[in-house]
């Protein structure tokens, strides 16, 4: 690929911040402007615009060029002495050459030929395109209207990619294939001038001229209408010729693919950050929710005066004074809490997020086939602020008792003050306040939703029973992910696990799993990092004994960007050395 503008990133400077050494320096520089160059739409939401004329590249060959880059650039990072360096640098060289060294790992999955998903194919990518590119002159709306204009070549790379997994015996899941035929049916069905991807045209843009408001309705219309028969192409393809292959019963896993085994381990690296083997992690998911079983039985027997579990998880499941009626509703609670989080968080923290968060509502050619929730980091050049999606499809099947756990997870003080705080750290390079372990990550947002209690957010005990479902919906992840991916269960079994000891409905389980099915390894990740949190804390508080303070250790954790777990861990036991 190349940049469609001369000149070096307008974060160059960012790239490399707080790096003392210079030959670190320079590789920084370098690996921040390969990593924008394959990111071209991260890149514009960055503020950096040499690539807004650019979607992404896909096909075979590109696959093949990033990967020789890849090995270039791990070999420049394994050329560098790391004994000479500062804590400060060699911290963030072992950071660097750990994501390097994962990425080829996961290459053995040759995920693009197989992997696709409702979230992970190109209608939602492009649908993206209307709200993360902003047009606010002509030249935005000309470089949006070239982007959608690509969007048949990036829809046909995925075809060719998809038959090329076909002819090597990599297929996706039966029901995750079949769902994305239904969302590319919902698509299709309504008329091009109804689609998502128009609403740019729809804008005032008061200060353009009339011909040039014109010039820019008639350029998208025509780029997004030429979108329909490259997505009838694709839907075609998955119906067709996927769908019959796809893999069924026991073999929905990742491990019933060629080099499953190796492509499972190396997904468990990418995301928990350490070595670990199924069976340590299903042990591990099973202990917890043996656990979270009895504290959910207890809670439930004050509330309801149930008998036991069952009773509790059913009464939760059944009274429809627990759910939400309309969507309006649920967005007036998500925003209730948020705003309650917010005004709390400053007697927690020292450091605090400058960038707002607000509530949005996931759209709906999306959100039939979504999660709950999910969240959207702010754009580093402020245009725009971060985001709580709610997903409003279907409110009867929202429960009361589960939105203040989601909110505190995914927006304040979870996700939203992580990574905001993460894009603020101004003596870090670029891509650690951009990037980071999926272990620290979601692990941080679990820890926060038990913080919350002791934070006195909850509203009360039936929205405590919420947090406990919630935290043993993030155990049976470990028990579920491994049983589907390694130890050859079947998608029944994991929504049968599932609901015996959580208190999702079964709507909320059937998209869980099948996010976990298209989605390897990311689900092992929350209880896994809140465990080595939670760990890490009592560790200080043990050490520290009066000098503990909990704003104090908050900022250690949240002070680095999301690093892996053995980082976090290095970095708080240093800071419990030195206090």
């Amino acid at each position: 690929m190349t940049s469609s503008l001369e000149g070096s990133s307008p974060l160059a400077a960012e790239a490399v911040c707080g790096v003392r050494d210079p030959a670190l320096a320079a590789l920084m520089a370098a690996h921040w402007e390969w990593y924008v160059r394959w990111r071209p739409t991260f890149a514009t939401t960055l503020g950096d615009h040499r690539f807004d004329a650019e979607l992404p590249r896909r096909g075979e060959a590109d696959v093949q060029r990033y990967q020789a880059e890849l090995r270039v650039m791990l070999e420049r990072v394994g050329a560098l002495d790391a004994a000479g360096l500062e804590t400060h640098d060699r911290e963030t060289l072992a950071l660097v050459r750990g994501d390097l060294e994962v990425q080829l790992a996961v290459e053995v999955g040759r995920d693009h030929e197989w992997a696709v998903s409702t979230a992970n194919n190109p209608l939602p990518e492009l649908a993206y395109l209307a709200e993360s590119h902003a047009v606010t002159t002509p030249s935005d709306g000309a470089n949006l209207v070239a982007r959608y204009r690509q969007g048949s070549r990036l829809i046909d790379d995925t075809i060719a990619n998809l038959r090329r997994g076909l002819d090597g015996g990599r297929v996706a899941a039966h029901g995750v294939v079949r769902r994305v035929v239904e969302q590319l049916d919902q698509q299709l069905v309504k008329p091009t001038d109804e689609w998502s991807m128009l609403a740019p045209a729809h804008a005032a843009h008061d200060h353009w001229s009339e011909g040039e408001r014109e010039h820019f309705r008639a350029g998208l219309v025509a780029a997004v209408g030429e979108l329909r028969p490259a997505l009838a192409r694709l839907r075609d393809l998955l119906h067709d010729e996927v769908l019959p292959r796809s893999r069924t019963g026991a073999q929905e896993g990742i491990g019933a693919l060629p080099d499953g085994a190796a492509a499972y381990r190396a997904r468990i690296l990418e995301h928990i950050g350490v070595v670990r083997s199924p069976d340590e992690l299903h042990a591990l998911g099973r202990a917890e929710i043996a656990r979270l079983d009895d504290d959910l039985a207890a809670l439930g027997a004050t509330l309801f005066g149930a008998a036991d579990l069952a009773a509790t998880l059913a009464r939760l499941r059944s009274d429809p004074a627990l759910y939400f009626t309309t969507g309006d509703e649920l967005v007036a609670a998500a925003t209730a809490a948020l705003d309650r989080a917010t005004a709390a968080v400053p007697r927690w923290f020292g450091t605090v997020p400058r960038a707002p968060c607000v509530v949005s509502v996931i759209p709906d050619y999306e959100a039939p086939f979504s999660t709950i929730a999910y969240y959207r980091q702010p754009h580093y050049d402020g245009s725009k602020p971060g985001e709580y999606f709610i997903n409003t499809y279907w409110p009867e099947t929202r429960p009361r008792y589960e939105l203040e756990a989601l909110s505190w997870h995914e927006a304040v003080p979870g996700h939203h003050l992580q990574i905001a705080i993460a894009q603020q750290l101004e003596d870090l390079p670029m891509w650690r306040r951009l990037e980071g372990s999926t272990a620290y990550v979601e692990g941080w947002a679990l820890y926060t939703e038990r913080l919350a209690d002791e934070m006195g957010l909850y509203s009360g005990d039936l929205d405590r029973l919420g947090m406990l479902s919630y935290d043993a919906w993030r155990a049976s992840r470990l028990v579920v992910d491994t049983g589907l991916h390694a130890l050859g269960w079947t998608r029944a079994e994991a929504e049968a696990f599932m609901h015996a000891h959580t208190a999702l409905t079964a709507a909320n389980i059937a998209n869980e799993v099948d996010r976990y099915i298209a989605w390897p390894g990311q689900a092992l990740a929350y209880k896994f990092g809140q465990l080595e949190i939670f760990a890490l804390r009592r560790q200080a508080e043990a050490a520290l004994g009066a000098r503990f303070a909990l704003p104090a250790f908050h900022d250690v954790v949240l002070g680095a960007g999301a690093v892996t777990l053995p980082v976090l861990r290095a970095r708080v036991e240093a800071w419990i050395a030195a206090t």
